[in-house]
């Protein structure tokens, strides 16, 4: 283990966290591979209207009623990054609020880490 040296207070304790989350997220659902969906007027625009169709997929896929790799749901980072955003924009309670915004992290960790290795 190499020591983690940050400069700005608070972001040591900050990334641990999203380490955490993220062996969590890989204990749940596996190494995840999915289109990015960004980048384009017309991916933003069907982003937008298909989000409560992403949304119910990745409540399923969350509460294990559906399998993350079934090629038929339509699950994308766009997608599964703007679940994570809405749900914490739906907390009141600052405990929870300060969970679901460490998911949006570590999520935002886990689609660097899918482009990092996709990319030559």
């Amino acid at each position: 283990m190499y020591p983690a040296l940050f400069a700005t207070p608070g972001v040591k304790r900050f990334a641990e966290e999203i380490d955490q989350e993220r062996q969590a997220q890989l204990k749940k659902f596996g190494d995840q591979h999915h289109p990015d969906m960004s980048g384009d007027a017309s991916a933003q625009c069907e982003a937008r209207e298909m989000f409560a169709e992403w949304a119910d997929n990745y409540k399923a896929i969350n509460d294990g009623e559906l399998d993350p790799r079934d090629t038929d749901r339509r699950l994308d980072w766009t997608g599964i990054l703007l679940e994570e955003v809405y749900e914490a924009l739906a907390e009141s309670d600052p405990a929870q609020l300060r969970a679901e915004l460490l998911q949006v992290a570590a999520v935002c960790a886990a689609w660097v880490s899918d482009i990092d290795r996709r990319t030559p």
